[in-house]
């Protein structure tokens, strides 16, 4: 079922500025979303149209097959529905505590203190900060303040839950924090978009992949078909995921086969631990290895932060 769609969307900013230009995109309800582009490209201005912070000067956003209503008891609906996080979570924290900042959104849906007070725990337990209720917004980490800033959101019982580069600024330990918390989120059936550099990450984590460009989207595709999109990713100056790079390079020597291209660098190691298939020469197991250490080892670093197998400004 189609959950959010933009319809030829259309928005100017006053200074003249192209926020998007014809961008059409659809959601699929219970999918997880990675929208790819550059600084500018207009995917926080996209993401603005998702819950009625913009509205488009032509063309339509839909939500659920209707138009979005945005008047003001139509954008709160909408905005109990679709949660957006906001890349910097101190643009989004404003409360002195943890729960006060969580309860916000709630209290203001006019909920009784017995189901704000159900809601904020939830949201905290969903996003491990069950212990941090208390604490001071101002004394969390980095990382901490995002969580936070998604308890929020979540505290609002959303279908869809849109992030705007959200790992950005993350080091690697709480990179995985985040996206065992994202991965907890879509198991529990909330539609995820959201923002990334990211081409590894996207391709290992995402089930379709959107590209956007001077404000408009330029491709749609399931995750698999990006190791083929060489054309669409080059038209963006993108290159193509680096696992997909190194299997190509093994195909080419003879040491893979070219078939099942592999999404993470997990799945490649898999493959070259696989018995041996006849038509491979004697010992080409083990040149695929030490071809593999040539190629990986030197960029492992950036790999492994990317594209994990448990597993940025505004525009």
């Amino acid at each position: 079922m189609t959950l959010l769609e933009l319809d030829h969307v259309d928005f100017r900013y006053p200074d003249g500025g192209i926020g998007l230009a014809g961008c059409s995109l659809t959601i699929e309800s219970g999918s997880r979303n990675a929208l790819i582009g550059a600084n500018g490209s207009g995917k926080t201005t996209l993401f603005q149209h998702c819950n009625g912070l913009l509205r488009p000067q032509s063309g339509l956003v839909r939500y659920a097959g209707k138009p979005l209503d945005y008047s003001r008891g139509g954008l709160r609906e909408l905005r109990s529905r679709v949660g957006l996080v906001f890349q910097n979570p101190d643009h989004q924290l404003f409360s002195a505590s943890v729960a006060e900042d969580v309860s916000f959104g709630p209290v203001n849906l006019g909920l009784d203190q017995h189901t704000v007070r159900q809601r904020v725990a939830a949201a905290l337990a969903a996003v491990n900060m069950a212990g941090h209720a208390d604490k001071a917004v101002h004394n969390l980490s980095f990382g901490q303040k995002k969580r936070v800033c998604i308890a929020g959101v979540l505290a609002m019982e959303p279908e869809l839950l849109v992030l705007d580069e959200p790992m950005a600024g993350l080091d690697q330990r709480m990179r995985s924090e985040l996206l065992a918390v994202l991965d907890g989120l879509h198991a529990r059936g909330i539609t995820l978009l959201l923002a990334t550099h990211d081409i590894d990450f996207a391709y290992r984590w995402g089930e379709r992949i959107h590209l956007i460009d001077a404000g408009a989207c330029t491709a749609s595709l399931a995750a698999a078909d990006l190791a083929n999109a060489d054309d669409a990713l080059s038209a963006l100056g993108l290159p193509l995921p680096t696992v997909v790079e190194v299997h190509r390079r093994l195909c080419a020597q003879g040491l893979l086969p070219s078939r099942p291209i592999p999404r993470s660098h997990g799945e490649l190691l898999e493959m070259l631990a696989r018995p041996e298939p006849k038509n491979h020469g004697e010992g080409s197991q083990v040149l695929a290895q030490r071809h593999m250490e040539k190629i990986v080892i030197p960029a492992q670093a950036g790999i492994q932060s990317t594209a994990l197998d448990s597993g940025s400004s505004p525009e």
